[in-house]
């Protein structure tokens, strides 16, 4: 199973951008599907970005054009840039891997311990 593990968080003013980091302990480009999630306060946990193994990728409406999902696959690492960035943005990030379809269907896949993006004047 592979484990992941996020970086990159931090406080940012609006406006401001950040990139977060997920490492990988496996080669990525064997995995079906990678993505993003946040968790607001008081909030349920939302889709931010996914990327499938072929390149495609999928955002939520309301985060195009200002979140750009990415990976380096020699890396092993999965990618968030966000910019633009605004209080509501605030939340915890998580990271997620799923290694074929039926896990990704079933919810089975696997997710980082997740970092604190705070946006904040």
């Amino acid at each position: 199973q592979v484990h992941l593990v996020e970086s990159g968080g931090g406080l940012v003013q609006p406006g401001g951008s950040l990139r977060l980091s997920c490492a990988a302990s496996m080669d990525i480009n064997s995995i079906y599907v990678m993505g993003w999630y946040r968790q607001g306060p008081g909030k349920e946990r939302e889709l931010v970005a996914t990327l499938l193994d072929v390149g495609f990728t999928n955002y939520p409406d309301s985060l195009k054009g200002r979140f750009t999902i990415s990976r380096d696959g020699a890396k092993n690492t999965l990618y968030l840039q966000m910019d633009s960035l605004k209080p509501e943005d605030t939340a915890v990030y998580y990271c997620y891997a799923a290694m074929t379809y039926w896990d990704y269907r079933s919810d089975s896949g696997t997710w980082g311990q997740g970092t604190q993006v705070t946006v904040s004047s």
